[in-house]
């Protein structure tokens, strides 16, 4: 029998009762692909994330960026602005494009993801990442012609890494909140690794940065879930200026 509220209930218990019956509702994630989706999201994947800051190396040294609060807060705002309006959405998109074998929409979806990268740097990381993952693809697959022929034509159309990412998400049988919070916890590993060693910052700081950045990836996760092609952008323009400038920064650590 379903609980009743107490007579004095208030709107945040309602909540949690309703957290709870969509958690009951969820399909769990198949073990497979749980580890799957890990492996994706691990720092350890050679696809060359950790080289990259997204902007960050340049937002610190035009002092937006001058400690742990001003990182934790930067890279929350990234993932919100940028990553759940943009490529998450991309992926969010191309999940199901990828389970009907719908080409044409997949090739417009990595052409949006090229097109709108807004810097040289910020478009070579997505190709370098992008190819750099068709080659895992390729080691792993390497016995599965229907796949492989997946992973060929994805890579004839210089696949941008959001999608090289939704083609990977697709063959581990995730549905498409799992594979988007794998992608987010990856995407914010890799940029609380960058501030720490460009704010620079200690470990201590780095994980509370990241506490942080996991109680919002949920949110996130759902906000790209629920857009729509319309509602799909890539508005960042002070990102992009840092970006550019970035590309002529006398010293760096990072490629963008």
């Amino acid at each position: 029998m379903a609980s009743r509220p107490p007579p004095n209930a208030t709107t945040p218990w309602r909540r949690r009762q309703a957290a709870a019956a969509a958690a009951q509702a969820a399909p769990a994630v198949a073990p497979h692909s749980l580890l799957q989706l890990m492996w994706l999201a691990s720092p350890a994947l050679p696809i060359g994330g950790f080289s990259y800051s997204e902007g960050l190396e340049a937002a610190i040294s035009s002092g937006w960026v001058e400690g742990e609060a001003d990182a934790a807060h930067w890279i929350v705002q990234q993932l919100q602005l940028t990553q759940a309006r943009g490529d998450m959405a991309a992926i969010a998109q191309a999940l199901p494009a990828w389970a009907g074998d719908d080409r044409t929409r997949i090739a417009a979806l990595n052409a949006w993801v090229r097109e709108t990268r807004e810097s040289s740097e910020l478009r070579l990381q997505t190709e370098q990442m992008g190819r750099s993952l068709i080659a895992w693809l390729r080691n792993q697959h390497a016995g599965d012609a229907a796949r492989l022929d997946a992973i060929e034509w994805l890579a004839a159309q210089d696949a941008s890494y959001p999608l090289a990412f939704s083609l990977a998400a697709h063959f581990s049988g995730a549905s498409a909140r799992p594979a988007l919070l794998a992608y987010a916890f990856g995407w914010a590993e890799n940029m609380v690794q960058a501030a720490i060693k460009a704010v620079p910052l200690g470990q201590s700081a780095g994980q509370r940065i990241l506490s942080q950045l996991a109680a919002h990836i949920p949110a996130a996760v759902d906000h790209a879930l629920a857009l729509s092609d319309a509602q799909r952008q890539a508005f960042s323009p002070m990102l992009a200026i840092l970006s550019a400038q970035h590309e002529n920064q006398y010293s760096r650590l990072f490629r963008s």
